[in-house]
């Protein structure tokens, strides 16, 4: 029978030292530069980060045009027509119509003196006009040989219900800045001018590493002792939120010769994720094999409740970042340093809690004791207030509780419970944020 080795490197518990969560990220910070940017095609850069900006291909509107379905006019045939605010009258009140102006005609036409053109919202205004009166401001008569004559019931100034030629953006004039998160709406944007392709920040490359010998696929029945891999499925889809594919691994046994090897293949991506072995026990292999790989450790434990056994490191190639077995605990590590990570190296700000809201409690908070704690909570939007309601977890373990919350609630150390109706923070899960500013200082 094959007896596994122990860690002999391990250090004793007492002599680790642990970093406030702030200090832990002025440790990463350092090494978060920027991806190089690469050129994809637009319909492939939704979540992406623009590495160089774009300018304006066309003036937007391209010509002046209606802003509204009515009738084109010359403020001179608008003073000599009659105004009457009542259906029915003479006929001096009525102008005759002299076509029809629609969305996509060529630009070009002119409007007859004394008359009116019938004109679609988007339609460019014809020559002589200067103004556009909307249609449910009119009354239209059709005559025996077909042709229109509308009244008109209101008035309307120069100007009035036109848009402009240039008047959203100029050809040539700035359009999306660098460090634009490209959303659906700047995609449209880019679309609007004929942008096919775009430079943007190449997405990392992230690896995921389960480790333990306890830990089988979810389509596998544990045995006695065993539990099923959650850690690939959140990490998949939450790494996938950011727009990143990831590639997972599969599962480490506790054997540092194989965890060697598999440590070794994942170096090759910009991200490295290990989930378990980052403890303080016999089989907690990771930041041994790191190091003999030649990474650089930048922490080993964080001042968090739950996820303090935490690993950061760092190598020629990219970063490592362990992150405890107990599946709540990676889940919190995820949200509170992996994001803001890949976020970084995508091209946006953002660090440590950044992001975070002002909430207030809708139920009790427990307190904390010697470290920040971070607890799963329902957030909802009441009265145009953020409400938090806090779902106490059993402990690290507790995956039910982390599973169901949309955002986590900071407790900071030594803080007594607090009663519902009581202020707070809280980092929601879904990341709405889309500049690459700090916005908190915008």
């Amino acid at each position: 029978m094959t007896t596994k080795a122990t860690n002999s490197t391990r250090r004793d518990a007492k002599t680790v030292s642990i970093l406030e969560p702030e200090e832990a990220w002025q440790r990463i910070d350092p090494h978060l530069d920027p991806l190089p940017a690469e050129s994809i095609p637009r319909r492939d850069c939704s979540g992406r980060v623009l590495a160089q900006g774009c300018a304006a291909r066309v003036d937007v509107p391209a010509a002046d045009v209606s802003a509204m379905d009515g009738f084109a006019l010359a403020g001179s045939a608008m003073s000599t027509a009659s105004m009457n605010t009542e259906p029915g009258g003479g006929q001096a009140d009525l102008l005759p119509v002299s076509g029809l102006a629609a969305a996509g005609d060529p630009p070009g036409a002119s409007l007859p003196p004394g008359s009116a053109m019938r004109i679609m919202t988007g339609a460019p205004l014809p020559l002589g006009a200067d103004r556009v009166l909307p249609v449910e401001k009119t009354e239209v008569r059709r005559l025996a040989d077909g042709s229109e004559q509308v009244r008109l019931l209101a008035t309307a100034g120069a100007g009035d219900h036109i848009r402009r030629c240039g008047e959203v953006v100029r050809k040539g004039a700035p359009l999306l800045p660098e460090g634009t998160l490209l959303t659906a709406g700047a995609l449209a944007v880019l679309a609007t001018h004929g942008i096919g392709t775009v430079w943007v920040h190449r997405a990392p490359r992230v690896s995921l590493l389960v480790t333990g010998d306890e830990v089988v696929s979810p389509e596998t029945t544990p045995a006695p002792g065993q539990l099923r891999d959650s850690h690939t499925d959140f990490l998949l889809a939450a790494v996938g939120s950011l727009a990143i594919r990831a590639t997972p691994l599969g599962i480490a046994p506790d054997r540092i010769e194989v965890l060697r090897d598999m440590v070794r293949q994942g170096l090759s991506a910009d991200v490295l994720l290990v989930t378990g072995g980052v403890s303080m026990g016999e089989f907690d292999f990771v930041e041994g094999v790191l190091s003999e790989l030649g990474c650089e450790i930048l922490f080993h434990r964080v001042a968090i409740q739950p996820g303090k056994p935490m690993v950061a490191a760092r190598h020629p190639g990219g970063l490592v970042l362990g992150l405890p077995g107990n599946p709540a605990s990676a889940m919190a590590v995820f949200w509170l340093f992996v994001r803001p990570v890949l976020r970084r190296l995508m091209g946006l700000h953002d660090g440590f809690w950044h992001g975070a809201l002002a909430a207030e409690l809708d139920a009790e908070l427990p307190g904390a004791k010697g470290r920040d704690r971070f607890l799963p909570a329902r957030i909802r939007i009441a009265d145009g207030r953020v409400m938090a309601t806090p779902l106490p977890p059993v402990g690290s373990h507790d995956l039910q509780a982390y599973g169901q919350g949309s955002a986590l609630v900071r407790i900071p150390a030594g803080a007594a419970p607090a009663p519902a109706g009581t202020a707070c923070e809280v980092l929601p899960f879904a990341d709405w944020r889309c500049a690459a500013i700090d916005i908190s200082t915008s």
